[in-house]
């Protein structure tokens, strides 16, 4: 049985759902708590990761910890070297999960994948990839089917053509559906166009706009609309998707390309990657990567419960429009 594991790709929402499964894999909430340590790569010291390793487990035969975006910090040859020395040493007891966020361009020569082709079966990688958009409706019925449900094929299409390859947004929107009709029926498209966020993602472009003009009092207005209308993560995942495209649109249109090259690398519905393209053209790439990157701390921090989701969004927003 491994002990070091290594989870990548773009799919955020894939990699999330099997680090719950690695936290789940103890007796009872209690002894899992004081057995699992969440850390930050960028931000966590090498005394407190060491303790963290090194501890032994209370209660249970193992305890786990998951370090998110090592890349980040071991960034260079000798770091790796120290690092990699370091994990090789971690008491059988303990089960370290490694995770960020790779680009399948990426995967084959990332310097974590080398490594655990040279550990003997003792780490283990699993990719986890978003699906190609003329998958998304197939991806869509068997989520269904994984949150108890069933979806008919037209529905999931129109679904898959609202949130376009995005497998968070798209696993939201199913448990809202399946809510919906109390999981007494397949959902239909009738459903999909009730309920599902054809209605939000309107708000989500305008108050992305009134970011970028720093209209901070329209976006703070639409902010709390969207928040009114749904939770604080749903919420959540509509913004971090939108600066994702955004970011990924940036890039193509930097690149030199258009419209067409957009709707390919966001894997979008081609209405919503014309829209993205246009907005993307109101931001610098630096300036997106910013804010990507305080969007990333923002996460942490909420899933680590250090700061209120929704306090965190109404920082951001007046942070943004300064």
């Amino acid at each position: 049985m491994p002990n070091i594991f290594f989870l990548f790709g773009n799919d955020e929402f894939a990699i999330s759902r099997k680090l719950a499964e690695f936290a789940a894999d103890f007796p009872d909430a209690t002894s899992a708590d004081m057995n699992t340590a969440r850390l930050e790569a960028r931000s966590v010291s090498e005394n407190d990761l060491n303790n963290a390793l090194n501890a032994m487990p209370f209660l249970s035969k193992h305890r786990l910890v998951l370090l998110a975006n090592p890349s980040a910090k071991y960034n260079n040859p000798s770091a790796r070297k120290k690092f990699v020395e370091f994990i090789e040493k971690i008491p059988e007891s303990t089960r370290l999960v490694l995770y960020e966020s790779v680009e399948p361009k990426e995967a084959d020569k990332h310097w974590l994948n080398k490594l655990a082709e040279k550990q003997n079966g003792n780490m283990k990688t699993q990719a986890f990839m978003m699906p190609r958009l003329k998958d998304m409706s197939g991806w869509i019925v068997n989520e269904t089917k994984h949150q108890g449900g069933q979806i008919e094929p037209a529905a999931a299409a129109k679904l898959a053509e609202m949130v376009g390859a995005d497998t968070r947004q798209a696993a939201q929107e199913i448990a809202k559906l399946l809510a919906y009709v109390n999981w007494a029926r397949p959902l239909e498209v009738a459903d999909v166009e009730a309920v599902s966020i054809v209605t939000a993602e309107p708000d989500i472009f305008a108050m992305v706009d009134a970011l970028a003009s720093g209209n901070g009092h329209s976006a703070q207005k639409l902010l709390h609309r969207l928040l009114e209308n749904d939770d604080p993560f749903s919420v959540w995942g509509m913004v971090v998707r939108q600066f994702r495209l955004l970011l990924q649109a940036r890039e193509v249109l930097d690149a030199h390309g258009g419209v067409n090259e957009v709707t390919s690398a966001l894997g979008a519905h081609p209405f919503v990657a014309e829209k993205v393209a246009g907005q993307a053209k109101r931001f610098s790439l630096a300036a997106l990567e910013k804010i990507y990157h305080k969007l990333l701390e923002i996460d942490e921090a909420a899933k680590t419960s250090q700061v209120a989701l929704d306090l965190a969004m109404e920082t951001l927003v007046v942070e943004l429009t300064q």
